[in-house]
């Protein structure tokens, strides 16, 4: 076809709505009569699919789907596996605010299921109406089958616009008739009726919280105290061998790494990859199916629950890490899967032609939040996942995204001002990754009260110190101390800071010291992908290495990295396997890594030195919880709350002077930070005055020994040490007594953790 030729069907292709001008592969697309199945007028509420009794004690489901601007829609239903499904479709007549619905009786728990959606096709305004493909219900409880892989990447099948049109330039505005439903994963009907009586929620208070991020996957697949057949599942991380890991080390909470239904890219199955991470959803109320044990019609969801009251009872709360800013969908180019043929226009942000998409996520379409519709279905499914499913809070990726209004960040966004009313939503754990990659969407320190953020500042400023690359130490004093600089308005308080130094996004905390160079080879990207601003030092080698001397000086490291983090005011948040020295060996992106490169290595348990790491990990932890001076809930004064002159919070050079102004804008290696137990604002539940110890802190990150004076009174007449980190095993209290006021001399790269005393 000449270019003219191929311009002029394009134009046709717009005139009539996609109905003429294909090439000849896609005119096989069939439609199939509508058999006689009753429905009935059923329920524009509750959307989804729900199982109930209908008309007369008949018991069916009642089907409801918003489809804003829709022609027709048909419910399809299918009564086999896979590609031999035999399909029955059925015609919802029934209109209500643009929801389609129809109550089916005889359809049972575990019926799969889809829809199509009939339209205009003229993706130049945003219609992208398709019935040739089959759609995910967005509000599918649980999800059976997934993507059919074909021949090096998705089948074209599963796009809504013809894939390989010669002219690619207009390639997504010329609709595909060919049928998907063999190649697409269906939703199904689930009937749970569970109320939760039995379980007891920790409710831990944020201020006593330590978060433990992890991979339900790759926290599970190689433990050796799991049953095979378990690995990798919920009920993998619900096995007493998993929980008791996590009670041992003392943390209260994990943070799920996205479990809803996700779905893989085109262009990692083009290279044999696959979405490990899983932040690509397409289901926002189903579990994702590949980390159930026990079946994929329905039985995913009590698997789930299972292990939410597993943990719970061991005191851990659950906490999902959850994708609304995007879907699986991508950009213009991207499959049809749900969303975009349903009201493409209604769900996604377009760009002002309509045609392609604002993308402020990096992942080809951005939703659009600001619609009712839109923000129903995220609200729905939150309060889905805390009233049914028995999670205790949520961690936003890209937030920023969700906070936008028409385009700039709006900390007044209808999303944030629904959350802040929402009876259910304003009691549950918020945490924010407060950014997303489009104009202004750096947000730290921005958002409302209820709401923690990731604070990225703290992980910067901790990783600087111990590197020796931080131009002065004022942003470590204030990363330290909450992070009062960045939260202390509106009534936010200190554990507002979710402080980090590694994530699941980057090196982790061994490659950290062991890599100053991402090496993501492994991801098929020529090793552009990932961050180039990792903050890391390899202690003189690139890698592994069996030079002990830098072996050591690496575990020194860690063992700085973790102390401070435990020791700093604010939430701390550790990465699965960090305690322990994982690896991936210098990959600072393993998202597409479902291999031993992202999964936790439970064999370096075995080996004495990574075994005290995690010792000391949880020493740390357990003595974080003795002590509320570590757990403060308002922010440091720093003015004398007594006669004598005593401070809440002081700080200190090696000479045992307090910090004067000059001193914190410049250079130095060595801080002391002074906590005092004397003055913790606040009542313990009975009233009475919280009253703790006092310690003294001090971080040496120079390359020799440091002579520190300890402060005399009023801070202290004497130290016990509590923690030195150059040990690879740590004093156990009562320490060694130093009188205030003697010299002590701090081994080069090190934390000294001192108990001061009358």
């Amino acid at each position: 076809m000449s270019s003219a030729a191929e311009q002029e069907a394009v134009q046709r292709e717009r005139a009539d709505g996609g109905r003429s001008a294909r090439p000849a592969a896609v005119l096989n697309g069939r439609r199939r009569p509508v058999p006689a199945v009753p429905v009935w007028p059923g329920a524009p509420t509750p959307l989804g699919a729900r199982f109930r009794a209908g008309p007369d004690g008949a018991v069916g489901t009642n089907f409801a789907l918003w489809a804003g601007g829709a022609e027709a829609v048909e419910l399809c239903l299918f009564d086999g596996p896979g590609a031999e499904s035999r399909e029955t479709r059925v015609a919802l007549t029934e209109l209500t605010h643009e929801i389609w619905h129809g109550f089916v009786p005889g359809v049972m728990p575990g019926q799969r299921y889809g829809y199509r959606v009939h339209g205009r096709w003229d993706p130049w305004t945003g219609a992208r109406w398709n019935p040739a493909k089959l759609l995910l219900d967005p509000y599918a409880r649980a999800v059976d089958g997934a993507m059919e892989v074909g021949h090096g990447g998705l089948p074209p099948e599963v796009y809504g616009h013809v894939r390989d049109w010669p002219d690619q330039r207009v390639a997504d505005t010329v609709r595909d008739e060919r049928d998907s439903a063999p190649y697409v994963p269906k939703g199904v009907v689930v009937h749970d009726d569970d109320d939760w009586s039995d379980d007891r929620r920790p409710k831990t208070p944020w201020a006593d919280s330590v978060i433990y991020e992890l991979h339900v996957r790759g926290f599970t697949r190689l433990h050796p105290g799991i049953p095979p057949e378990l690995r990798g599942t919920y009920a993998g991380l619900a096995h007493p061998a998993a929980v008791d890991h996590l009670v041992r080390l003392g943390v209260t909470a994990v943070e799920l790494l996205p479990v809803h239904q996700f779905a893989h890219e085109d262009h990692l199955l083009r290279r044999d990859l696959r979405n490990y991470w899983g932040y690509n959803s397409i289901g926002y109320f189903a579990p994702h199916s590949a980390y159930a044990s026990t079946g994929t019609t329905g039985q995913q969801v009590g698997e789930f629950k299972r292990m939410v009251r597993a943990l719970h009872a061991a005191g851990i709360e659950v906490i999902l890490d959850v994708v609304y800013n995007h879907t699986a969908e991508a950009g213009e180019l991207g499959p049809t899967l749900s969303l975009k043929g349903i009201d493409n226009r209604g769900y996604y942000r377009l760009q002002s032609d309509g045609r392609g998409y604002a993308d402020y996520t990096g992942c080809g379409n951005t939703l659009h939040v600001v619609q009712p519709h839109v923000l129903r279905l995220i609200t729905d499914s939150l309060r889905y996942w805390v009233t049914e499913m028995g999670v205790d809070g949520f961690r936003f990726d890209l937030a920023a995204a969700l906070a936008r209004s028409m385009h700039d960040v709006d900390m007044l966004s209808p999303f944030l001002a629904v959350i802040a009313q929402d009876p259910v939503l304003r009691r549950v754990k918020l945490i924010a990754e407060p950014w997303d990659v489009g104009s202004g969407g750096y947000q730290v320190g921005a958002f409302p009260p209820l709401w923690t953020e990731w604070n990225d500042r703290y992980r910067n400023a901790v990783r600087d110190f111990w590197r020796g690359a931080l131009p002065d130490v004022r942003d470590l004093g204030y990363r330290l101390s909450g992070s009062s600089d960045l939260y202390a308005w509106g009534g936010r308080r200190p554990y507002a800071s979710v402080n980090f130094v590694t994530a699941h996004d980057g090196f982790t905390l061994r490659d950290l010291v062991s890599y100053e160079r991402k090496h993501n080879e492994a991801n098929g990207e020529g090793n552009r992908d990932g961050s180039d601003d990792n903050r890391s030092w390899n202690c003189g080698v690139e890698g592994e290495t069996d030079d002990q001397r830098v072996r050591a000086l690496r575990r020194r490291q860690l063992r700085n990295l973790l102390t401070t983090l435990l020791l700093s005011t604010g939430v701390p948040m550790l990465v699965a396997g960090d305690e322990m020295g994982r690896t991936q060996r210098g990959n600072n992106n393993a998202y597409c890594q479902d291999n031993e490169t992202g999964w936790v290595d439970w064999s370096l348990l075995e080996d004495p030195g990574w075994r005290g790491l995690f010792e000391l990990t949880s020493r740390l932890i357990a003595l974080r919880h003795r002590h509320p001076v570590l757990r403060r809930r308002a922010f440091f004064s720093g003015r004398a709350h007594s006669a004598d002159g005593l401070r809440d919070l002081a700080w200190f050079t090696a000479r045992g002077e307090e910090m004067t102004e000059r001193d914190w804008y410049a250079p130095a290696a060595t801080l002391g930070m002074y906590l005092s137990g004397r003055d913790i604002p606040g009542r313990d539940s009975r009233g009475a005055p919280v009253v703790d110890d006092s310690f003294l802190a001090v971080l040496h990150a120079g390359d020799r020994p440091v002579s520190f004076v300890l402060p005399g009174p009023p801070w202290a007449r004497r130290y016990e040490l509590v923690v030195d980190t150059s040990l690879e095993e740590q004093p156990h209290p009562p320490g060694t007594a130093l009188p205030a006021g003697s010299t002590v001399t701090v081994p080069a790269r090190a934390v000294l953790l001192l108990r001061a005393a009358d």
